[in-house]
C-alpha cells in the first residue's frame, strides 16, 4: 500500500462538525479513509500521484445525508413529466402538451409535482389535461405525493364516476353541483389508481430514475440518504446497483408498512431486509444499500384536511369542523407494530404531520421501549413534525424519538397561507415547525428533503431552517422566528444528526478514520461576505473517497 494520499485537500476552512465544532485547513484521503487532518500532516502524504485539490477560500464540509427522500420517484419525474419548480398553471399545462408531443407513443403521460396553490381550492381539473392530451389516460401526482391530477381518459381506465364510493383512506373531488369527478384523486383515492391502472415500471426503468436521482444528488454535496418509500420493484433495483457497483451513495431503504393490512405483513418486511441487503464491510463496494428500516405513513397532510388532529380543523370562516383528520394506522395498531418491529430489530420511521399523529407515533415508542426494553439502538425517527402539541415536545429526547425536520416547510408561502392558516387556526398556527422548541428540549435532529415535494438542495433547506424564510422571497417576514435554529445546528443535524439516523457513524463528521464522505463548497458559510446560504454552490461531492461530482 502507497504511503501518499489517493487525494488531498488544502487551504480550504475544513469544519469538521465534530462536538466540539472544531476547524482544520487540509484533508487527505487514502482509499475511502480520511487519514490526515491539518496542513502539517497532509503535506507529508502528498505523493506524485495524488491528485491536489486548491481549495482556498473554500469550505470543506461532512457530505450532505438526506434522512427522508423518495429518490426512485423523483428521478422518474424528472425522466417523464417533471412539473416542480414550474410556476403556475399555464407553466404545468405547457410542460405536459411538449412531453405528450414529444412522446406521441407513449400509453401514459405520468409524473408530477404540481403545487395545489396553482388551482382554487387546491384542486386541479381533468378539463385543462383533456385539451392537450385527450387520446391518452394522464396521471400527475402532486408535490407533496397526496394527491393527483387526471384527465377523463384516465378515469374512464379506473371507471370511476359519480357513482363510484370514496375509499376509506381517500376522496375523489367531485362538482358540488353534478356530483361528477373533477380530476383531482386525493390520499387513497389517488394511490389505489396508482397501483391498480398506472402501468409498472420495470427494473431497468427503476434503476434509471434511482441513477438519474443520484446524479442530482451528488451535485448538490449529498452521499447518502435515507430513501422514505421503498417498495418491492424499488428494492430489487437498489440491490441491482449496489451489486454492480454503480450506487455510490450509502442508502437505508425505509421498507413500504401497507396501511390496509396489519402484523400478518411483518413476515414479508423480514424477508426483503434479508434479501435486500449485502454485507458491510470498511472499503467494500457493494453494502451500500441496507433496508433496515420500515416506514408508517400514520396520517395525511394539512393541506387537504386528512393530517391527524387532536382537535377538529376550523372551516376557514372562524368556525370549527367535526373532521379530526385520518390516521392511517389507528393507535392501537401502531404500537403494536413499532413494538414488534422493534423487537425484530427494524428502526422505524414515522410519518406525523398533525398534532394527533405526532402523539400517537411517541405513544407507540413509548409502548415499544416498556415492551422490549430501552436498548437495541433502534434510532426511531419521526418526519414532517408540522404540528406538535406543547406537552408532546420534550417526549423525543425523553423517548430517544429523532425529530427529522423538513426544514424547507418551515416558511410562509402561498400553500401555508390559504390552504393551512385558515383551516387551523391562529392558536395552532403558531405550533408549527417548533425545531427551536425541540432543540431546546434536547431532542436530536436530523434533516431530510423530502424531495421531489420539494428541493432537494441542503443549502437552500438550512437557509429556511436558519431564517425561516423563503430564499426565492427574502424580503418576506419570518415565519415563527423563534423557532429557527443556528447555523451550526443546522448543519449538524443534515451531516451528524442524518447519519446517526442513517446509523452510519462511519460519516457525519470529519475525522482521521472517517470514511471520506465530503461536500466541498464554494465559501465559507460562517464568514460575513458569505451571503445568504442558500446561493453557495458544491464544488466537489467526494463519497468514499471517489469524487462523484465537479462543477464545471
Amino acid at each position: 500500500m502507497t504511503p501518499y494520499a489517493d487525494l488531498v485537500i488544502t487551504g480550504a476552512d475544513v469544519y469538521t462538525v465534530d462536538a466540539a465544532r472544531s476547524w482544520s485547513d487540509a484533508v487527505a484521503v487514502r482509499g475511502d479513509r480520511i487519514v490526515a487532518l491539518g496542513a502539517p500532516a497532509v503535506a507529508e502524504l502528498i505523493g506524485p500521484r495524488t491528485r491536489v485539490i486548491e481549495a482556498r477560500g473554500k469550505m470543506v464540509l461532512p457530505g450532505f445525508q438526506d434522512a427522508h427522500v423518495h429518490a426512485p420517484f423523483a428521478g422518474r419525474n424528472r425522466l417523464h413529466v417533471d412539473l416542480s419548480g414550474l410556476v403556475g398553471r399555464q407553466a404545468y399545462l405547457d410542460r405536459i402538451a411538449a412531453y405528450a408531443a414529444a412522446h406521441p407513443g407513449a400509453p401514459w403521460i405520468v409524473g408530477g409535482g404540481w403545487a395545489m396553490e396553482y388551482f382554487p381550492g387546491g384542486t386541479p381539473r381533468k378539463e385543462d389535461l383533456d385539451a392537450i392530451v385527450p387520446d391518452r389516460p394522464v396521471f400527475l401526482f402532486n408535490r407533496d405525493v397526496h394527491g393527483a391530477w387526471v384527465n377523463s381518459a384516465a378515469l374512464a381506465v379506473a371507471g370511476i364516476d359519480r357513482d363510484t364510493p370514496d375509499p376509506a383512506d381517500g376522496r375523489i373531488e367531485r362538482d358540488p353541483v353534478t356530483g361528477e369527478p373533477t380530476g383531482t384523486l386525493h390520499e387513497g383515492a389517488a394511490y389505489t389508481f396508482n397501483d391498480r391502472h398506472v402501468p409498472l415500471p420495470g427494473r431497468a426503468d427503476w434503476e434509471a430514475a434511482i441513477l438519474n436521482a443520484q446524479e442530482h444528488l451528488h451535485s448538490l454535496g449529498i452521499t447518502g440518504w435515507q430513501d422514505a418509500w421503498v417498495t418491492p420493484a424499488t428494492l430489487d433495483a437498489y440491490r441491482s446497483l449496489d451489486a454492480s457497483g454503480r450506487l455510490t451513495a450509502r442508502v437505508v431503504g425505509a421498507l413500504w408498512w401497507d396501511r390496509h393490512r396489519e402484523l400478518d405483513q411483518i413476515p414479508e418486511l423480514l424477508g426483503q431486509r434479508e434479501a435486500g441487503a449485502a454485507p458491510l464491510g470498511r472499503g467494500d463496494t457493494p453494502g451500500r444499500f441496507r433496508p433496515t428500516t420500515v416506514k408508517i405513513m400514520t396520517d395525511g397532510v394539512m393541506e387537504n384536511y386528512t393530517g391527524a388532529l387532536l382537535e377538529p380543523y376550523c372551516d376557514g370562516c372562524g368556525g370549527h369542523t367535526d373532521n379530526h383528520g385520518l390516521s392511517y394506522v389507528e393507535r392501537d395498531l401502531l404500537a403494536a407494530a413499532v413494538t414488534e418491529l422493534d423487537r425484530l430489530g427494524f428502526q422505524v420511521h414515522m410519518h406525523a404531520i398533525g398534532d394527533r399523529a405526532v402523539r400517537n407515533a411517541l405513544d407507540a415508542v413509548q409502548a415499544a421501549r416498556a415492551a422490549n426494553g430501552g436498548g437495541g439502538d433502534r434510532r426511531h425517527h419521526i418526519a414532517h413534525l408540522q404540528l406538535v402539541h406543547p406537552d408532546d415536545v420534550p417526549r423525543f429526547r425523553e423517548l430517544g424519538v429523532t425529530a427529522n425536520c423538513q426544514a424547507y416547510w418551515a416558511q410562509m408561502e402561498p400553500q401555508m397561507e390559504e390552504l393551512t392558516l385558515p383551516f387551523l387556526g391562529r392558536d395552532r398556527a403558531d405550533l408549527q415547525y417548533p425545531f427551536g422548541d425541540l432543540l431546546r428540549s434536547g431532542a436530536t435532529l436530523a434533516m431530510g428533503s423530502d424531495w421531489s415535494v420539494t428541493t432537494a438542495d441542503p443549502l437552500e433547506e438550512i437557509e429556511v431552517a436558519v431564517t425561516r424564510i423563503d430564499p426565492e422571497n427574502r424580503d418576506n417576514a419570518p415565519f415563527l422566528p423563534e423557532q429557527a435554529l443556528p447555523l451550526p445546528v443546522a448543519l449538524a443535524a443534515f451531516t451528524a444528526g442524518s447519519a446517526h439516523v442513517n446509523h452510519d457513524d462511519d460519516a457525519g463528521t470529519i475525522a482521521v478514520g472517517n470514511r471520506a464522505d465530503l461536500a466541498v463548497l464554494d465559501r465559507n458559510l460562517f464568514s460575513r461576505a458569505a451571503g445568504p446560504v442558500g446561493d453557495a454552490h458544491v464544488d466537489y461531492t467526494i463519497a468514499a473517497g471517489s469524487v462523484v461530482y465537479e462543477r464545471a
